[in-house]
């Protein structure tokens, strides 16, 4: 079996991956973990080889889940692992800036491509205008609905602005890893509600009750007030 074949596991075992041109990073755990409800019906923007989604199912299975993305070698590469983790989805070859549908979700989830650079073999949409994406995204929200995502620090202004022109109840929750300044920065927000933020202490982005137990952020807080209580 060569090493393209490999399967390797994250969350713990929770979730099993074929070994590809695109492999989900941390990101796809610290996303799944910062949904604190179970949505009947979620939209996984861009998704990949189907990491993020795969993490939140492995936390709500019972969710009707919709994954759509750009490249079509992604598709097929999500939907294999999808099959390798007994679940299933709807999978939609298709681009999040010119989809047209009237279609809503209780939940829309992306781990955009906020990274610049050179775009990957396989094609992914790199280089993306995160003001377009991330209203795209919003638009497929129904109301009382939340949209949320990951980006990197240095980019999250950018979509939180649009964030706001949209939705409310924003929260802001910072990943840091060595250095002084967050490094990657969680977001969320609901359509049609009030105009609160919230701005949280952040976490470790190694934190291994995350990353290797599977346990969600708010999991984390409650067990932390237990203690200092």
């Amino acid at each position: 079996m060569t090493e393209k074949q490999d399967i390797f596991t994250i969350m713990g075992g929770a979730v099993k991956m074929r070994r590809g041109m695109y492999n989900p990073t941390s990101d796809a755990v610290w996303l799944a973990a910062f949904i604190d409800d179970a949505p009947k019906t979620a939209l996984d923007v861009g998704t990949g080889s189907g990491g993020v989604a795969l993490c939140l199912m492995a936390r709500f299975p019972q969710i009707k889940m919709t994954a759509i993305d750009i490249s079509s070698a992604m598709i097929t590469a999500a939907s294999e692992n999808f099959a390798l983790n007994n679940q299933t989805a709807e999978f939609i070859h298709t681009d999040i800036t010119t989809w047209r549908t009237s279609r809503a979700f209780d939940l829309v989830i992306t781990n955009p491509p906020y990274f610049n650079g050179t775009p990957a073999t396989h094609n992914a949409h790199h280089n993306a205008d995160l003001v377009q994406w991330t209203r795209r995204c919003i638009a497929r929200v129904k109301p009382g609905g939340m949209f949320a995502t990951i980006v990197d620090a240095t980019r999250a202004g950018t979509v939180i602005s649009e964030m706001t022109r949209h939705c409310g109840d924003l929260r802001i929750m910072p990943l840091f890893s060595k250095k002084n300044t967050a490094e990657r920065v969680l977001l969320s927000a609901r359509l049609g509600r009030g105009a609160q933020t919230k701005m949280y202490s952040g976490l470790d982005m190694n934190n291994q009750k995350v990353l290797r137990d599977g346990k969600s952020i708010w999991d984390i807080f409650a067990q932390h007030r237990d203690e200092t209580r």
